[in-house]
């Protein structure tokens, strides 16, 4: 169970820091055209294997809220991401996740990173307040440099949902730097190619990517986890999976409302 919560929580995440092309080191305005005020996604955690069928583990949901809360004079955009253990899975291992963040609307940098997580009873609550002028940051535990543009485990999936991916060559590998615990954390993105994806939305184009992850417990290659986003111009997360010992683990799209621009990736029914 506690591999689950695991999951849960990394492919939640993995959504957002998985597309964050580190490169600018300095604050330059960026055109967003992806995602707008009020967008909110919700998404479903669950085993999948042929004993047990699917069986939910987890729900999370991503939501851009509709206020403007100005951090030292900037209009933010609040964003809010939240995943909780289901069902008899709480009974073994429960987790309830909440993170925030405060991004500019005009540079798609975080200024504020709150963390209020659960995860089995080991609970972590913490608030980053990020000076992207001077390139520190500061924690209930730790004041320390950073670069410039230096993004949280959120900001940095909607800075990248911004940018245009039409380019992308497969076998292309992005570095990505992401700040969470009060540490960077670098990772590799590959991307994989174009392919259609069946949920219980529908049929989805999408980009493949193949995050790089550390190995450890829960995985043993570097390359565990696919990850399908939506080929439009709202770059969603429509599915993420790891294979595991029996059958594969999968987060899966399940509603979504608000959107900046039409599903134009949704080109047929389930089945």
């Amino acid at each position: 169970m506690k591999t689950v919560s695991r999951f849960l929580f990394l492919s939640f995440f993995i959504f957002h820091f998985s597309f964050f092309i580190v490169s600018a080191q300095s604050l330059i305005p960026v055109r967003n055209g992806a995602f707008i005020r009020g967008e909110k996604l919700k998404f479903r955690a669950y085993y999948d294997s042929f004993v047990t069928g699917k069986v939910t583990a987890g729900v999370a949901t991503l939501e851009v809220k509709f206020e403007d809360k100005k951090i030292d004079g900037r209009s933010t955009y609040h964003i809010i991401g939240e995943g909780k253990s289901k069902g008899a899975f709480n009974l073994f291992f429960k987790v309830n996740d909440r993170f925030e963040s405060y991004m500019d609307e005009e540079y798609l940098v975080p200024w504020s990173f709150i963390r209020n997580t659960n995860e089995g009873g080991y609970a972590v609550n913490d608030e980053v307040r990020f000076n992207q002028y001077s390139g520190n940051f500061s924690s209930h535990k730790a004041n320390k440099k950073m670069k410039t543009g230096t993004h949280d485990v959120l900001s940095a999936f909607y800075y990248c949902r911004a940018l245009d991916f039409s380019n992308l060559k497969v076998g292309d590998r992005f570095p990505v730097n992401f700040l969470l615990d009060d540490s960077v954390y670098v990772s590799l993105i590959e991307f994989a190619g174009r392919e259609e994806v069946i949920t219980n939305l529908g049929k989805f184009r999408c980009l493949k990517f193949k995050p790089k992850v550390a190995t450890g417990n829960v995985f043993s290659q570097p390359y565990p986890m696919d990850v399908w986003i939506s080929d439009d111009l709202n770059r969603i997360p429509v599915l993420a999976k790891s294979a595991v010992i029996v059958g594969s683990v999968k987060l899966e799209l399940t509603d979504y409302k608000g959107l900046a621009n039409p599903v134009t990736s949704l080109i047929g029914p389930s089945k």
